[in-house]
C-alpha cells in the first residue's frame, strides 16, 4: 500500500513538473515573439531615421550650392557695374545717363528680390501647413523640401503601393488626403507626380520594365488625387523616371530604399510666374 502511494506521489510530481516546464516553454516562446517584433520595429524605425538624415544632408548640400550660386551672381553684377563705370569714363558718357542705368538695374534687382521673397513666403507657408498636418509616423516616410521656389514632397514606395505593384494601398489614403487638401488650397500651383525606382528589374508579366512601373505608379497617385479627393486634373501631370534619377547608389539596401519613391512636385504656374516677374529692362 505504501509502495503504491509512493509511486502515485512520484507520478504526480513528474506531471506537475512537466506542466510547469510546458508553461515556461510557452512563456519563453511568447517572449521571443515579442522581442523579435520589437527588434524588427526598431530596425524599421532606424532605417526611416537614417533615410531622413540623408535627406536633410542632401537638402543642406543643395542650399549651400544655391548660396554659392547667389554669391557668384553678385560678383558678376559688381563686375558689370565696374565695367559700365569704366566704359562711361572712357567714352565721356554723361554721369546722369550712367546713374539712370544703374538705378534701372537696381530697380529690376529689387523687383526680382521681391518676387523671390513672395515665392519663398508662399512656399514656406505651404510647407509648414503640410508638415503640421502630417503625424509623426507619416513624417518618417514623407520628406518635404523647398528648392528654388519649388516644393518637393517625397513619399516612400512601401507607404504608397503594394509590394512590386502600382496599386495604392490602404495606409496611403490618409496621407494623400492631407496632401490633396494642401494642393486644393493653393490653386496657383501646378503639380507634377514623378515615379522613381531602384535598379532591380521588375518581373511582373504586365509590366515591361522600371520605366513602366514608375509611370504607372505616378498615374495611380494622380487618379487617386483626382477621383477620390477632387483635385482639378488640369493641374496634374504624371511622369516616370524609372531607375535613372537615383538619390543614392543602389549598392546598399538603404540606397535602394531611398531611390524607390514617388515625388509630388508643386510649382507656380509658368504663365502666372512669368507675368509676376515681368520683363527685364531694355539695354540702352
Amino acid at each position: 500500500m505504501k509502495k503504491n502511494v509512493f509511486m502515485f506521489a512520484a507520478m504526480a510530481a513528474i506531471m506537475l513538473s512537466s506542466c510547469a516546464s510546458k508553461k515556461e516553454l510557452d512563456s519563453c516562446r511568447d517572449e521571443n515573439k515579442t522581442l523579435t517584433a520589437n527588434l524588427q520595429s526598431a530596425k524599421e524605425d532606424l532605417a526611416g531615421k537614417n533615410a531622413r538624415i540623408s535627406a536633410l544632408e542632401d537638402q543642406l548640400a543643395l542650399q549651400t550650392a544655391a548660396l554659392q550660386e547667389q554669391k557668384f551672381s553678385n560678383t558678376k553684377l559688381q563686375e558689370s557695374l565696374d565695367k559700365s563705370l569704366t566704359n562711361a569714363s572712357m567714352n565721356n558718357v554723361s554721369i546722369d545717363k550712367l546713374v539712370d542705368q544703374i538705378n534701372e538695374s537696381n530697380q529690376y534687382i529689387r523687383h526680382l528680390v521681391e518676387v523671390k521673397s513672395k515665392s519663398d513666403s508662399l512656399n514656406m507657408v505651404l510647407t509648414n501647413n503640410l508638415t503640421r498636418s502630417l503625424s509623426k509616423e507619416e513624417l518618417k516616410e514623407v520628406d518635404v523640401q523647398v528648392l528654388k521656389g519649388v516644393v518637393y514632397i517625397s513619399l516612400a514606395d512601401n507607404m504608397l503601393y503594394q509590394s512590386g505593384s502600382y496599386e495604392i494601398n490602404d495606409r496611403a489614403a490618409k496621407t494623400l488626403s492631407k496632401i490633396a487638401k494642401i494642393i486644393t488650397d493653393y490653386k496657383d500651383y501646378d503639380v507634377l507626380i514623378e515615379g522613381n525606382t531602384d535598379n532591380v528589374p521588375i518581373t511582373k508579366p504586365n509590366i515591361r520594365n522600371n520605366w513602366d512601373l514608375s509611370c504607372l505608379r505616378a498615374s495611380s497617385v494622380v487618379q487617386v488625387l483626382q477621383n477620390q479627393y477632387g483635385v482639378d486634373p488640369k493641374r496634374l501631370t504624371a511622369g516616370g523616371r524609372g531607375e535613372f534619377n537615383p538619390l543614392q547608389g543602389n549598392d546598399t539596401e538603404l540606397g535602394k530604399q531611398r531611390n524607390r519613391r514617388t515625388q509630388i512636385i508643386i510649382t507656380p504656374k509658368l504663365d502666372e510666374f512669368m507675368e509676376l516677374i515681368g520683363e527685364a529692362p531694355e539695354t540702352k
